[in-house]
């Protein structure tokens, strides 16, 4: 089961200049900000930005939907075709990451919240 899409990506180059660029178009500050992911919250959505997701793979923004059970939800992607771009892996706090793409090259990113 998923609840949708609220969490996008995007890959940068230029961390500093993306960040003031998000800082005009949501009127807010991050609510992370390290050297290695900036994040803001607006509207019910997660923006990231994320200075190493060029080396990871990330040709653009890539949307991560929220599901239940990350593993069985990767699973299915790969059964229906999917090609592994990232497995499964905590980015903190029980946090839950992963991303495949389809045979168009296009990006889907899985994320599951901690439970409990």
């Amino acid at each position: 089961m998923t609840a949708g899409v609220n969490t996008i990506i995007y890959p940068v180059k230029d961390l500093d200049g993306t960040k003031a660029l998000f800082r005009a178009l949501l009127g807010t500050e991050p609510y992370a900000d390290e050297p290695y992911y900036v994040g803001f919250k607006d509207a019910g959505q997660d923006v990231g930005l994320d200075p190493n997701g060029h080396a990871k793979g990330m040709t653009g923004p890539v949307p991560y939907w929220h599901v239940d059970d990350i593993r069985t939800t990767l699973a299915a992607l790969l059964d229906a075709g999917a090609e592994t771009l990232q497995d499964v892996h905590d980015v903190g706090g029980g946090r839950l990451i992963a991303s495949v793409k389809d045979a168009d090259g296009n990006l889907v990113g899985l994320l599951q919240d901690p439970t409990g």
